[in-house]
């Protein structure tokens, strides 16, 4: 039976080593909270660290045994593994270039990244040492990266979703990693890439592009014939736990204590792990620069600040420490009085239990990080306002902020903002607190965790029916034999063949992209066939088809069916259309040609063409994304369509298309073997015109209406010219 393997750096439970025993203990994660209720089901598992240098054969294989009990497989790392892996480049250079403290903290050491490639094969010759076809693996988090490829290239048709819980940073940040490239190719290995925020999927899918050699279209990637789907999924919290924890009788106890500590202040809450990230000595600037301009609110207002320990032996993290006890220790000292301290600080990691009675009684919870992917803090303060009161001030570059709108959102770096923000949650009616907190509450209570875990796994099985139902088949030699023999049979056939792209590739000057000896030679043997009538469908101006192909024996239709043109005759327009339109028009493309260096018009009888293949990268796709919305109501009004191709934008009539000019040479035919070759937009009118019984070959890409796809036009040629192998000769 198919099943669900996690995997994350760490495993969801803390070991420790007490004399010679190991101890395990669940973790309190919201990511274990989440996926708990998937690793402990059936015969699902969670791959991960477990947290703690095991050196001994033995202690291995005693941790292992316990794990495997707990539906857990751990992956051994020893000490050099993680200092290079973990705590160098994944937190040296993923963590400060991802939170955009690249100049500062960002350190690009060779043997790091050596070692960050070779763990993460250790993690995968685990997974392919359990994994079955139809299982479903979730990769989690930046430690990661390069598994979902390297998961990819041993299993290409398992399920890979991949999720990064940090911010995704602008291309700008990201490409200061002299490994971007693999770092990127590793995360496409998934079917489904998530992040937190829509800002986040932005960024990616910019850096993707601009990086890589991928065409991404919304929010698709196509990379060697696979569709990538990037998405935002904004992480829950096990809602129904926090808001039930303050019905406890030990934490109605801590709830009494704490309001007995802190009669007549309002009390503000403030938790965050030991990071620069999360903006705490921001945070106290602008608490001191309140009580300076504030003098009342001295003995009025307490700041409950709870830092837990991380990393504290990197020199950073234990300057930050020794910055905050400077800060802390300076403001009470200035302001302290008899009965009041103004911050009560504590260094150290508290319950679950505690920490819902802070939340449950704290008037405001100061959530201010200069960069999170999430921050769940905010989500847990107000699943525990029970009585839909309190304020959340929360960062805008939380990610939390996209959902929490209700909450007063701040720039952490603006401290009069932070600052003034404190003095209106304060004193904020107890009325408008309601209105905010409950939306926010339904709004937490609606996306939870399992919520969360439901979306991404119903998104995930989605994908991979996209990606079937839009993968038209490679022609594979078993599938072009059955084409060939089903050429060898038939005796009346019509071969449709598109030009640019399919039978040659582009060239960045469209007059170069002319025929080669070698195309003649196929297209000639393919017309001596009587049983072969060969139609060449091009976009291409008359002009151009008549100086290539006057001289040969096939039909040829030039300007998706505008003009026609059959063997020994002249070439002849669709009567009935105008080009009156072309005034209007013409100005409006003009003026993107002044504003796009290396784009150009060309004119055709019935359409018009804005090419921009000579653009800069991402300059041209800019345009024509704005000139399709410039034109699309003026358009409409005319009776034009507008056609988005391969580095152009094509206006034209609606009345012409590829697939109406098809289907005037095959309707009321009897044709017994109809194939038709395309590679971009105007062709899938073709594939979709034409008989189900037709064999329809998209060229370069496998999105599409057609039955098949071909990767360039050597494999089509390749295919013609087996055609061209078995003549069919007429009986006298």
């Amino acid at each position: 039976m198919p099943k669900t393997i996690i995997v994350s750096n760490r495993l969801p439970i803390k070991i420790s080593k007490a004399e010679d025993e190991y101890i395990l203990s669940p973790s309190e994660g919201g990511l274990a909270t989440g996926l708990g209720s998937i690793y402990k089901q059936g015969n699902n598992v969670w791959i991960g660290w477990p947290g703690i240098e095991i050196t001994e054969q033995q202690d291995k294989d005693y941790v292992s045994h316990q794990l495997k009990e707990l539906s857990l497989i751990p992956v051994f790392l020893d000490q050099e593994e993680i200092n290079q892996y973990y705590e160098g480049f994944s937190n040296e250079v993923l963590w400060p270039v991802f939170h955009y403290y690249a100049s500062t903290y960002a350190n690009y050491k060779q043997s790091n990244w050596d070692y960050y490639q070779a763990v993460n094969q250790k993690f995968r010759d685990i997974i392919l040492s359990i994994a079955e076809p139809g299982d479903i693996i979730w990769i989690h988090d930046y430690q990661l990266l390069l598994l979902p490829a390297l998961v990819r290239n041993e299993l290409p048709d398992v399920s890979i979703g991949f999720f990064l819980h940090i911010p995704f940073p602008s291309h700008e940040m990201f490409r200061l990693i002299p490994w971007r490239s693999e770092l990127l190719e590793g995360m496409l290995g998934a079917d489904l890439i998530g992040f937190h925020t829509f800002d986040d999927v932005r960024h990616f899918l910019g850096a993707t592009s601009r990086i890589l050699p991928v065409n991404t279209s919304s929010n698709i990637i196509t990379m060697d014939e696979r569709s990538i789907v990037v998405e935002s999924f904004p992480m829950g919290i096990d809602e129904q736990k926090y808001a039930t924890l303050p019905l406890q009788d030990d934490v109605k106890e801590q709830i009494e204590q704490i309001k007995n500590s802190f009669i007549n202040t309002k009390l503000i809450l403030s938790i965050d792990r030991l990071d620069y990230s999360k903006g705490i000595l921001q945070r106290l600037q602008a608490f001191e620069l309140m009580l300076e301009l504030c003098p009342e609110c001295i003995e009025k207002i307490t700041l409950y600040m709870i830092v837990v320990p991380s990393r504290d032996t990197v020199p950073q993290y234990a300057h930050l420490r020794d910055e905050i006890d400077k800060r802390v220790g300076n403001i009470n000292s200035i302001y302290r009085t008899m009965d009041w301290t103004p911050i009560h600080y504590y260094y150290r990691s508290f319950p679950i239990e505690t920490l819902s009675a802070l939340y449950h009684t704290a008037d405001v919870c100061l959530v201010t990080p200069m960069r999170d992917g999430m921050n769940l803090v905010s989500k847990e303060y107000i699943a525990s306002r029970t009585n839909n009161d309190g304020v959340l001030i929360l960062s805008e570059m939380a990610g939390s902020s996209k959902e929490l709108i209700d909450a007063i959102i701040v720039n952490p770096n603006n401290t009069g903002e932070v600052c003034r923000a404190i003095l209106q949650a304060i004193s904020m009616p107890l009325e408008e607190q309601q209105r905010r907190m409950t939306a926010m509450r339904q709004l937490v209570s609606k996306f939870n965790i399992s919520h969360w875990v439901k979306i991404f796994f119903d998104r995930l099985k989605e994908v991979k029916l996209m990606q079937r139902s839009m993968q038209a088949r490679h022609v594979s030699f078993a599938t072009e034999q059955s084409i060939i023999n089903r050429y060898i049979k038939t005796k009346k056939r019509i071969i449709f063949l598109d030009y640019d792209g399919t039978l040659v590739n582009f060239k960045s000057n469209i007059e170069q992209a002319s025929p080669d000896e070698e195309l003649y030679n196929i297209i000639n043997k393919l017309s001596e066939d009587p049983a072969n009538q060969v139609v060449l469908i091009s976009g291409r101006k008359h002009e151009n088809l008549n100086q290539w192909f006057s001289h040969t024996d096939i039909y040829l239709i030039a300007e998706h069916g505008s003009w026609f043109k059959k063997p020994g005759t002249n070439w002849h327009k669709i009567s009935g259309l105008s080009d009156q339109w072309k005034h209007d028009i013409y100005p409006i493309l003009e003026t993107y040609v002044d504003r796009t260096p290396g784009s150009f018009i060309e004119e055709k009888t019935y359409s018009l063409v804005w090419h921009y293949r000579k653009s800069q990268n991402g300059l041209g796709e800019l345009r024509a994304s704005e000139l399709m919305n410039n034109l699309k109501y003026l358009a409409s009004d005319k009776g034009l369509q507008l056609l988005a191709g391969d580095k152009v934008l094509e206006v034209k009539n609606m009345d012409i298309n590829k697939g109406k000019a098809a289907l005037t040479l095959t309707e009321g035919k009897d044709y017994d073997f109809i194939i038709a070759f395309g590679d971009d937009y105007t062709d899938e009118d073709i594939f979709k015109a034409l008989p189900e019984t037709a064999i329809t070959i998209k060229v370069g890409s496998n999105l599409s209406a057609a039955k098949f796809y071909l990767r360039n036009p050597i494999e089509v040629r390749k295919l013609l010219t087996s055609f061209t192998q078995h003549t069919t000769v007429e009986v006298g």
